[in-house]
């Protein structure tokens, strides 16, 4: 046995490499993809964000907690992560708006932490060898050997299909009726409301907020949903969400896609996993990356035009299997010249790599929902 006292916790890699630390949260133990996100805030914001769905996020920020948890800020229902690796916890809230301490809310929602570990080690090292599966325990019944045992088990993130546990079970709608109604001072909100159909892979509270802000009225689909699902509700446009796992395996949003496509009159946009989707549907491929894309300072652009993004995923559009001759791409990753958004030639179907609804990080982006509403303008018929 390693653990000398109750709150003794260990993070064990699967390369065999591992850090001795402190529990906080609930207690237990829990394997998954371990990955990092450089964002200075917004620790609430990317628990609750189903786009890291069963990974364990490691926070290169020395210190969260520092605000606590406002309910109000989560952008799903629950936390998605299963773990959350840091230096250091603050136990004491300093914001008014707080509803409780961040480790109440762990311990509440059955997340386990460890913090007390050197996170500059930890993500140098993932940088180097590539994201890695990860097991947190704060069981002292278990040895290294047995934690490893249990680690072989855990499923790669390759091949795994995660929408499933994320996507809604069942149709809703948010519209200006919602608390977040439209802006009207954002430009090109002409004739509002603008009926949109959404597909909910991992969809972010506030990317529903951005394109009700935008004048949309939002009907939120399953991510199973099919083409007659769609139509039967005479949309002008379709959003394509954000969300977990390997866009390969999302068979159904790819087929219901590519019928999109093939049906040329409604104008899709899609976000993150959704972009992945839309390139998959015009026959794309993906791939993943070495140690992803998680954080709020990425700048994103071509030809001399450039925006800082917030970023979320491990996989990304394989560059070469982009049609040229229809898919136009909008903008490189300029850290590493992965695409970071499409558009189709002629067609009314774009998508970005990056969250333009920022939450957390910068709305250099937001445009991207000005555009999509825009295009469903153009397409309405005109009244005498």
């Amino acid at each position: 046995m390693f653990f000398n006292t109750e709150s003794t916790a260990i993070l064990l890699l699967e390369d065999g490499t591992y850090f001795e630390g402190t529990s906080f949260g609930a207690l237990g133990t829990i394997t998954g993809e371990v990955v990092f996100n450089t964002g200075m805030t917004g620790y609430q914001e990317v628990i609750t964000d189903p786009s890291y769905y069963g990974q364990l996020i490691t926070f290169t920020y020395p210190e969260i907690g520092n605000t606590g948890v406002n309910i109000n800020d989560n952008e799903s229902a629950n936390p998605s992560v299963k773990g959350v690796i840091s230096r250091q916890i603050s136990m004491t809230p300093s914001n008014w708006r707080h509803d409780m301490s961040f480790d109440k809310w762990l311990k509440n929602e059955n997340v386990i932490g460890i913090k007390g570990i050197d996170t500059r080690a930890l993500v140098r090292h993932l940088r180097e060898s590539g994201t890695l599966n990860g097991i947190i325990s704060s069981d002292p019944k278990y040895s290294i050997a047995e934690l490893f045992s249990i680690l072989e088990k855990s499923p790669s993130m390759n091949g795994l299909n995660l929408v499933d546990k994320v996507t809604t079970k069942k149709l809703f709608k948010v519209n200006s009726s919602c608390p977040v109604s439209f802006d009207k001072r954002i430009k090109n909100i002409k004739n509002p409301p603008y009926k949109v159909v959404a597909i909910d892979f991992g969809i972010k509270k506030s990317i529903l907020d951005r394109l009700v802000a935008h004048g949309c009225d939002v009907t939120v689909l399953p991510a199973n949903a099919s083409i007659s699902d769609v139509l039967d509700l005479s949309p002008e446009g379709v959003f394509l969400s954000n969300g977990p796992g390997d866009p390969s395996t999302v068979e159904s949003g790819i087929k219901l896609t590519n019928n999109l496509i093939n049906y040329e009159k409604l104008p899709v946009f899609g976000i993150c996993l959704g972009h992945q989707i839309l390139g998959l549907a015009l026959g794309g491929k993906t791939f993943k990356l070495s140690y992803g894309h998680r954080g709020l300072n990425h700048p994103c652009g071509l030809n001399g035009s450039v925006e800082i993004t917030s970023q979320n995923h491990g996989f990304a559009l394989d560059f070469k299997s982009l049609n040229p001759e229809k898919i136009k791409i909008t903008r490189f990753n300029l850290n590493d010249q992965t695409v970071a958004a499409i558009s189709v030639i002629d067609m009314p179907f774009f998508g970005v790599q990056y969250h333009p609804e920022a939450s957390p990080g910068p709305h250099d982006a937001d445009h991207h929902f000005n555009h999509f509403v825009t295009l469903i303008e153009e397409r309405r018929p005109i009244v005498d």
